[in-house]
């Protein structure tokens, strides 16, 4: 995804340093950069998040509405999720460039939450088969500099648990019609529950057994494929996604399974305890979670 050029002898650089066990920036191979979150910037949003992970740096915003289910789901709200890749983030997101990867961005994040296990649609129902709650997830992509698609799955989990839903009452029904009534108590809302909600990690193969974690536009440059793993709180994976023409070893698809599950495990539990323990102090940054 990268759009840097690096010479043979800079690629043979990070290269060697990876087999030695060391990159560039000092981290190991499965090390993940410093990342910082803020929550509640946008007033207007039920819900937003703002995370900057290395070079990379992403805005969330959820908006709620309601709306008619769909026939064949009559008690489930919805979730619809939005990505912009503008060419202001990175050069290589002009054109076509930045719309296939919004659509990749996007496909994966409808995968991850499809399930139940993921998030109760349910929960989002205001009258069956009438009204649900349906949430508007926008992607701003502000900056691009590596591992965007575990930035972006961090930062949606973040502005969904910092969404705030006002309180919806049934007051009755007048000619067929539904009335409501909204809360006016700001402590009178809904949350999301997004405590099962899985995050992506990436795994970018340098050498033919070797992976990284969390790569740099350098390091992008020097491996020719990438597997994106879909993983839950328990360490469960949920989904995959292959980027590049390269192949993997099965031996080395295994192991970065593996290590993806272990540090989905991890980066959960940082995640939700910083969000727990900042979640009334809005437009605080969270820093250095990881």
């Amino acid at each position: 995804m990268a759009d840097i050029t690096l010479s043979e002898s800079e690629k043979r650089y990070i290269v060697d340093g990876v087999k030695l066990g060391l990159r560039v920036d000092g981290r190991e191979r499965l090390d993940y950069q410093h990342m910082e979150i803020e929550t509640g910037l946008v007033s207007t949003a039920n819900g937003s998040a703002r995370l900057r992970h290395g070079c990379t740096d992403v805005l969330v915003t959820v908006k709620m509405e309601m709306e008619p289910p769909p026939t064949h789901q009559p008690k489930d709200g919805l979730i619809n999720f939005f990505v912009n890749c503008s060419a202001n983030a990175a050069p290589e997101f002009e054109g076509r460039g930045g719309e296939d990867l919004a659509t990749s961005l996007s496909a994966m994040l409808d995968g991850l939450y499809a399930s139940p296990m993921s998030l109760d649609r349910s929960r989002l129902c205001v009258v069956p088969g009438k009204y649900v709650k349906v949430l508007y997830v926008d992607v701003e992509i502000l900056e691009c500099g590596g591992s965007l698609f575990d930035t972006v799955s961090l930062g949606v989990k973040a502005a969904l648990y910092a969404t705030r839903m006002p309180k919806i009452y049934i007051t009755g029904e007048d000619g067929g019609e539904m009335e409501f009534m909204v809360s006016e108590n700001p402590q009178e809302v809904d949350r999301v529950d997004v405590s099962n909600a899985p995050i992506l990690i990436t795994h970018l193969r340098i050498t033919e057994n070797l992976t990284i974690v969390d790569p740099s536009p350098e390091e992008e440059c020097c491996g020719p494929v990438q597997v994106v793993v879909g993983v839950n709180p328990k360490g469960l994976i949920t989904a995959t996604q292959q980027f590049g023409a390269g192949t993997f070893a099965p031996q080395t698809l295994a192991d970065s399974f593996k290590s993806a599950s272990a540090l989905g495990v991890k980066i959960h539990q940082q995640l939700m305890q910083r969000l727990q323990q900042e979640e009334n102090v809005p437009n605080r940054k969270i820093r250095g979670f990881w």
